[in-house]
């Protein structure tokens, strides 16, 4: 599977899933880069050994530029967004922790796709934007996105004027987590991915479980889903047990994922 694709570059290590979008310079995103990236999205979420996800782009320049303007014509936009679409449906659903780490251009889609990570890491030459109004066209994850992720005031402006957001501003709205010199950043990225290595790859998910769940929802049907998970699920694993264990004996705990 880490070897059969021509557009990207999927890799599986130690705990870690890496897709690398590799189109440089721009990293665009075509029909065929969205459906390679989905199933590589899917052998990751299907991977019990895989404990979080990152999303990069290629070389120095882009992390990506969006999808194909060839792909928004009217023959071929329906297709394009299934596709595209896809992508987020199974971030949503995986229930493993997503990051992207951003050098560059993230634009249209590219923008999209990191906003959708969990968590954002981006090199102080990072540049995020929303060009579609600029041709005509819609940003349909954006549209829903953004106004949850940063507040409808800032998504209307990104989205209406189709500038581009600095990196430094990124992580003052609240679209970036963390932004650090490109010289840093890898070594930033892989200090937070050995975090994620360190814990239970189960609590991890039900944790995110019991976040995406209760996003949309009010505040007593959200805190009654995350009892639920709570209850029925979290506290009946191997790992949450041995986690109450080993604070209690003052050790390290021996996660088993179970």
């Amino acid at each position: 599977m880490e070897n059969n694709f021509q557009n990207i570059i999927y890799e599986k290590k130690e705990g870690v899933a890496k897709i690398t979008i590799n189109r440089p310079p721009l990293n665009v995103l075509n029909v065929e880069t969205l459906r390679e990236m989905a199933e590589a999205l899917e052998d990751a979420g299907r991977d019990a050994s895989i404990c979080v996800i990152v999303i990069t782009g290629a070389g120095e320049k882009a992390f990506s530029a969006g999808v194909d303007i060839k792909d928004h014509f009217p023959e071929k936009i329906e297709g394009t967004l299934e596709a595209f679409h896809r992508i987020f449906h199974l971030m949503a659903e995986i229930d493993k922790p997503t990051v992207a780490v951003v050098r560059g251009f993230a634009f249209g889609g590219g923008c999209e796709l990191a906003a959708a990570c969990d968590l954002v890491l981006a090199s102080e030459d990072a540049q995020f934007g929303q060009q579609e109004v600029k041709v005509g066209a819609i940003p349909t994850i954006a549209a829903v996105l953004l106004p949850r992720i940063i507040g409808r005031k800032k998504a209307f402006e990104i989205i209406f004027t189709g500038d581009v957001v600095k990196a430094s501003k990124a992580k003052e709205i609240g679209l970036v987590n963390e932004v650090f010199p490109a010289e840093k950043l890898e070594e930033a990225a892989n200090e937070l991915i050995g975090k994620f290595k360190e814990k239970s790859p189960v609590v991890l998910k039900y944790i995110r479980k019991a976040i995406y769940q209760g996003l949309d929802r009010d505040f007593k049907s959200a805190l009654d889903g995350v009892e639920s998970i709570y209850f029925k699920y979290l506290i009946k694993t191997e790992d949450a047990v041995e986690g109450l264990k080993a604070f209690i004996e003052k050790r390290k705990p021996q996660w088993k994922g179970k």
